[in-house]
């Protein structure tokens, strides 16, 4: 007896469009195998195809092997003499520039930092080769430095750092200069101290730098009723040598006032009634 027919609307179509998708596939594999005997005709094609969108990555090592580049810092008798790898110097626009200027026969390359400090140029070497420099940030505190106070009148620890600072921006190396900056913070120190960082920064640092100025200003400007009797004379020597610092400070008290909505009406600056 045979069987009965059994008829599904549709299915032949699903079943010629199965088909039809299988046979495309052969082609693509097709296509994929032709690439594969290309390839593997004479190992050129495979190489070459090997190379594309692939990018060697730079080992420390490749930067261990560049040419050295000769530091001469200072001058006279301080005069000395650093050196370091070009590879990693030329991270820096300022060095990247210098380092074009040399020729292909020179035997020795050599900058000269005849106007820079050398403790900031080690630390910004330092930074290259680790990503840090001494003393390093622990926490919301740095780590103790044996050879420098923390607390000392001159300012050392804020100096080191404001040094650091502008050699950065002057190198162009961003990284350093927002890492010195928040050191900055860190450091604790007296009025004379501050003082002696509030002198240096307005004597290397534009007008406009107004990252390393402001908190300046907001440190003297809330505090200067109380530290300046600490080193009354050195406040007023400053604010002389650097209008700017004065006003900067004179500016922040009275914005202050104004957020707080205390200052007074403004009065006639007259002292007496025009006679009529």
């Amino acid at each position: 007896m045979a069987e009965p027919e059994v008829r599904i609307e549709g299915f032949q179509a699903v079943v010629d469009e199965a088909l039809q998708d299988i046979e495309m596939a052969g082609e693509d594999d097709a296509e994929v195998l032709e690439v594969e005997d290309a390839a593997n005709g004479d190992g050129a094609d495979l190489e070459d195809a090997g190379q594309v969108g692939t990018s060697a990555r730079t080992t420390f090592v490749d930067y261990l092997k560049s040419p050295i580049i000769e530091l001469l810092v200072g001058q006279g008798e301080d005069q000395t003499l650093l050196t370091a790898h070009q590879a990693l110097l030329t991270k820096s626009p300022f060095f990247a520039d210098a380092v074009a200027q040399f020729s292909d026969e020179a035997t020795t390359r050599r900058i000269e930092f005849a106007n820079e400090d050398l403790d900031a140029v080690g630390c910004f070497l330092q930074y290259l080769y680790t990503g840090e420099y001494f003393p390093k940030k622990i926490g919301d505190a740095l780590e103790s430095d044996p050879a420098q106070s923390m607390n000392g009148d001159d300012g050392e620890q804020l100096l080191k750092h404001a040094k650091v600072y502008t050699l950065a921006d002057k190198l162009g190396v961003m990284e350093l200069k927002s890492l010195a900056h928040s050191k900055v913070h860190r450091v604790n120190s007296t009025a004379r101290g501050e003082l002696a960082y509030a002198r240096f920064v307005y004597a290397n640092t534009p007008r406009t730098d107004s990252t390393i100025r402001k908190p300046i200003a907001s440190f003297w400007g809330q505090r200067s009723h109380v530290l300046r009797h600490e080193a009354e004379d050195d406040f007023r020597a400053l604010c002389l040598e650097y209008p700017e610092f004065g006003f900067d400070v004179l500016s922040f008290v009275l914005d202050a006032r104004e957020r707080k909505g205390v200052e007074a009406e403004p009065k006639s600056g007259r002292k007496r009634a025009r006679a009529v």
